[in-house]
């Protein structure tokens, strides 16, 4: 779009359907192409579209949204300050953070905030659209060629490995059985399909194993799991 565009502007006033995004992003170009891309997708409404290399938290309050694309290449620590805020909201929406590398460190950083994924931008925009349906439906994703380094850094700073072994003995069974779902590469979804469960009850359970370890996001639980004594507590049987 020529002729300059807006550093906020709401697409649409009337109710979303299907899967509602914010869209909040440093370059304009970018910001308005992905608009355009997502606007012609079916069963994706872009609500809002935000550019500014600090955005507030306060340019969104009020607004739902299932899903919100957040630039992870904010200037200082802007992107991690705004996914904690937006994470820890009551029905609080799911964050896909977009940038232009994908250091593990920052990919660490992003996931102890609360994001549900990690995109680059040079991706295909089917590819976004595919992130975008999945972490609405409760998954996780990170690009794969950096998981095994962002699962080590998760795990690192914790002071001994008997500590993530007390932490997953004091799940209920029916939390280490979803944890063991979601370390097999189980959705949200999926989980309650196999363990015959409503999706409330899923996140529930979800909800408390999280509180129980200490940690943000399912990603963080499931690398507890990957630690030599996290693996030995889950129940065999269930991985």
């Amino acid at each position: 779009m020529q002729g300059g565009l807006p550093s906020r502007y709401h697409l649409s006033n009337a109710p979303a359907m299907g899967i509602s995004v914010f869209i909040i992003d440093q370059e304009r170009t970018f910001t308005d192409a992905l608009t355009a891309g997502l606007q012609a997708e079916e069963g994706i409404e872009v609500v809002v579209a935000v550019h500014r290399q600090v955005p507030a938290p306060s340019l969104i309050v009020g607004r739902h949204a299932d899903v919100v694309l957040l630039d992870g290449d904010l200037p200082g620590n802007a992107a991690i300050g705004l996914c904690e805020e937006l994470s820890g909201r009551d029905e609080a929406p799911r964050v896909v953070m977009l940038s232009r590398g994908s250091a593990p460190g920052r990919i660490a950083d992003s996931v102890r905030a609360g994001a549900a994924a990690w995109v680059r931008k040079s991706e295909s925009l089917a590819h976004l659209v595919h992130v975008i349906r999945g972490v609405a439906a409760g998954e996780m994703w990170l690009p794969p060629a950096e998981m095994g380094a962002v699962l080590r850094l998760l795990l690192q700073g914790r002071e001994q490995q008997n500590e993530s072994d007390r932490l997953l003995a004091s799940l209920t069974p029916r939390e280490r059985e979803v944890l063991s779902c979601l370390a097999e590469g189980a959705g949200r979804h999926d989980v309650a399909v196999q363990m015959h469960l409503s999706a409330h009850t899923v996140r529930t359970h979800l909800q408390n194993l999280m509180r129980k370890l200490g940690v943000h996001s399912t990603l963080e639980a499931v690398a507890l799991t990957r630690s030599p004594l996290g693996s030995s507590v889950l129940d065999p049987g269930l991985r």
